[in-house]
């Protein structure tokens, strides 16, 4: 059996699915290439880590398609001074990428399970900034998400139907956020920037449909 390199998957990945979805940040496609996506998947997976697919990761939650992790990480521009929040650990590939192009990472799931899982893997891996907050049915995360911005870059890995309040009130004047809102099939992949203490802007970046994030409040949303 010939095996398979994974060096050469991961190149190929970034040459045939990431560069003609206009992703040319040099820093993004650097980070894509360091993190290896493979390390993030089950074993039985790791053949079709690359592939563009929504990749199954337990609990009825899956990857990102690649090409859409890769679109989040050169619009949010990190920087290595940027104190980042990712809501939906999930697998922690998406966790790992950003906490390679930042500080530190605060990464916030509401299955024990994956986020257990992803602290092995990202321990493993050797990153050292990352918290790891559960969630609740109550949203006990609340407070200490509060406790531990304002923040530089916020990632929403799942959709929402509207934009909680919250988010916008953590994120610094001139933070960057991410996030897919909307319903199927009409969601938006939307970047909001705080541009001073009481105003944002908001730019729609292309239409696409993801899975939506679990246990999300959706009282007291951000409207523009």
């Amino acid at each position: 059996m010939i095996e398979m390199n994974f060096e050469t998957a991961r190149h190929n990945m970034i040459e045939q699915q990431i560069r003609p979805w206009n992703v040319i940040d040099p820093i993004a496609l650097d980070a894509l290439e360091a993190v290896p996506r493979e390390n993030y998947v089950a074993e039985n997976l790791k053949k079709s880590a690359f592939s563009d697919v929504e990749l199954p990761i337990g609990q009825d939650q899956v990857m990102l398609f690649p090409k859409i992790e890769a679109r989040i990480l050169q619009t949010v521009q990190l920087k290595k001074t940027d104190n980042v929040l990712e809501i939906g650990t999930g697998s922690g590939y998406m966790t790992a990428l950003l906490a390679h192009l930042s500080a530190k990472v605060c990464s916030v799931e509401i299955y024990d399970n994956l986020s257990q899982q992803a602290q092995q893997i990202l321990q493993s891996e050797g990153f050292d900034n990352v918290s790891f907050l559960l969630d609740d049915k109550d949203n006990s995360a609340s407070a200490e998400i509060t406790q531990q911005g304002p923040y530089d870059v916020i990632v929403l890995t799942g959709s929402v139907a509207q934009l909680p309040e919250m988010y916008k009130q953590n994120l610094k004047v001139g933070g960057r956020l991410f996030a897919v809102i909307g319903t199927a099939p009409s969601m938006e992949a939307t970047l909001i920037t705080r541009v001073s203490n009481s105003q944002y802007a908001c730019e729609v970046l292309f239409e696409t449909v993801i899975p939506a994030l679990e246990n999300m409040l959706e009282e007291n949303a951000f409207e523009f």
